[in-house]
């Protein structure tokens, strides 16, 4: 069995499912619409260029969770994975995943999004495996802090070899397929990495390491 492992932002779907929930809390007034909506585009800005501060984007982006009661939050987030990401998920990506399936591979999407915005968008997919940044809940509430480490850049290596040790799974033959160049030491972890509609600062990482460039669009 090989392991074929899913980024999920502008990879399995067309858009950033944590920059566009921001939008939407922006877009329902549940939050300050110029200084959250300011914030929020910065951060992206920053995830972009491959230089955000992942706690402090974390302190910002888990507060609100804090601030709500489940029950609303999952209102919320329904509504918002309707709206928002349905219309977002690639039939290509659904396919690929579905071929990895047929094979009888072992799925994993990882994720530098909380799973609390992730968990029903991996769903879509049928895919019941996921690596994310994780919220902290205490007592049925969102803290607003989240526990273990960070499931970006680096990261994303670290708790991947920790569900490895914990799975008894192995990267033998092993497929990572992602967009951004915040992914490249995952990338370079695995048999075959593979660049999906890449940025620029991936794309010419591929290009010179004679990696796969595939679009999904």
């Amino acid at each position: 069995m090989s392991l074929a492992i899913f980024d999920l932002d502008n990879t399995l779907i067309s858009d950033d499912s944590d920059h566009l929930w921001g939008q939407f809390l922006v877009e329902q007034k549940l939050v300050d619409s110029g200084s959250y909506a300011k914030a929020n585009t910065q951060f992206y800005n920053d995830y972009c260029q491959g230089k955000l501060d992942i706690h402090e984007y974390l302190v910002f982006a888990l507060s609100f969770l804090a601030e709500h009661p489940l029950k609303e939050l999952h209102q919320w987030r329904e509504q918002f994975v309707d709206e928002k990401i349905r219309p977002l998920v690639l039939p290509a990506a659904q396919e690929l995943v579905d071929k990895h399936r047929e094979k009888g591979d072992k799925l994993l999407v990882i994720t530098a999004t909380n799973r609390f915005v992730t968990e029903p968008i991996v769903q879509l997919f049928g895919i019941h495996t996921m690596l994310a940044t994780e919220p902290e809940l205490i007592d049925g509430r969102y803290t607003g802090q989240y526990v273990g480490e960070p499931c970006y850049q680096s990261g994303k290596v670290s708790r991947l070899a920790d569900w490895l040790k914990d799975t008894h799974v192995g990267l033998n033959d092993s497929t990572f397929y992602s967009d951004s160049h915040n992914d490249i030491p995952l990338l370079e972890k695995v048999t075959h990495p593979v660049a999906v509609d890449p940025d620029e600062k991936l794309r010419q990482h591929a290009a010179d390491n004679f990696w796969p460039i595939i679009s999904l669009r």
